[in-house]
């Protein structure tokens, strides 16, 4: 067992250190949709969620949750994004016994209707206004991948998943642009890519005190006409633990009330290292309100949410929602999750 603490702790801080080295300027990164994470209970924690995603909900944060998968679980989100964004997600979990589980997922992101512009047509007199061509266009995102988690030992769960994403600006279309002056070029519109994630879960086995951490959409650049740029890639190392429980650290045998804490590093490789922490109270595990804050960001910060549980015969059925402060002029973020459970 010391072996595994050993190890789990070296990962830990390998991601760390290389979620540093590939630390890169604001905005050099494409494919931005890649940071909007599903899961409304998630969300309220202010995404201190790599060491509690479990089931289906693991498949978009920490694959080797996925290895906790009991029977078969299916998770759905709606997102009410900025602007006129909306972005929908789905998974599927499925336990293979002594195996491991297995989960997939899909999500697609609207972008809205955009009016097309043109310098061909910049003249005041234009019947549409200077530059407008009087058409429009609706960019989209849209992304299925596949992940598997396995235990290892009875404290020790490792996970990996692989996704495949699609970004359209124009349509998915080709159009011809200036590549330099004077010179055109047909070149497409749109982007796909191979990405891949990688996951530790370990259980310390004092109290409830447990680890975790995960990679995300690790893989090449994504192209778009004659420009190349990497994705979003994600570091995230975590602890969690019941402060009130049955093997809580401050009061132990409570069975109805239950209070957890959560903390997680959070490194991507467009902006310096940020910092999630997320409470969650659980009564009777039928209702749950949560808080979190997320430190370090320029508009995010206060998360907050509520969960309601149900069990109907074999089925256990989950209501989750978040609300997430973006500032002043953003206004706010909510999302909205179902999901249900067959043991």
């Amino acid at each position: 067992m010391k072996k595994i603490f050993n190890i789990v702790r070296s990962v830990c801080l390998l991601f760390l250190i290389a979620g540093t080295l590939y630390a890169q300027k604001v905005g050099s990164t494409s494919m931005q949709f890649l940071h909007v994470m599903p899961s409304a209970r998630a969300t309220a924690l202010g995404d201190a969620y790599t060491v509690w995603a479990s089931g289906a909900e693991a498949v978009f944060w920490n694959p080797s949750g996925v290895a906790l998968t009991r029977g078969q679980e299916i998770s759905s989100t709606y997102i009410d994004w900025l602007f006129d964004t909306r972005q929908g997600a789905f998974s599927y979990a499925l336990s293979l016994d002594d195996i491991g589980g297995l989960g997939m997922q899909i999500q697609y992101v609207d972008y809205g209707e955009f009016e097309e512009t043109s310098l061909d047509r910049p003249y005041i007199n234009n019947p549409s206004g200077p530059g407008f061509t009087g058409r429009s266009f609706h960019p989209f995102s849209v992304l299925a991948g596949l992940s598997y988690g396995k235990n290892l030992t009875d404290r020790f769960a490792v996970g990996v998943g692989v996704k495949y994403a699609h970004e359209s600006l124009f349509d998915g279309q080709r159009i011809a642009t200036m590549v330099s002056s004077g010179v055109y070029s047909d070149v497409k519109t749109w982007a796909d890519i191979l990405l891949f994630d990688f996951g530790i879960r370990y259980n310390t086995g004092y109290r409830s005190i447990q680890v975790g951490a995960s990679v995300q959409n690790f893989g090449a650049n994504a192209e778009y006409a004659v420009q190349s740029n990497p994705v979003p890639l994600l570091f995230r190392v975590g602890a969690a633990a019941e402060l009130v429980g049955s093997d809580a650290l401050v009061v132990s045998g409570e069975e109805q009330n239950k209070v957890r804490l959560e903390f997680d590093l959070f490194q991507p490789n467009d902006y310096t290292q940020q910092q999630h922490a997320g409470v969650e109270y659980e009564f009777d595990g039928v209702f749950a309100l949560r808080a979190g804050y997320k430190f370090n960001y320029d508009n995010e910060g206060l998360t907050l949410g509520a969960g309601i549980n149900h069990t109907l015969g074999a089925v256990g059925l989950s209501f989750d929602y978040s609300y997430g402060s973006m500032g002043t002029y953003l206004g706010n973020i909510q999302r909205i999750s179902l999901g249900a459970k067959l043991q």
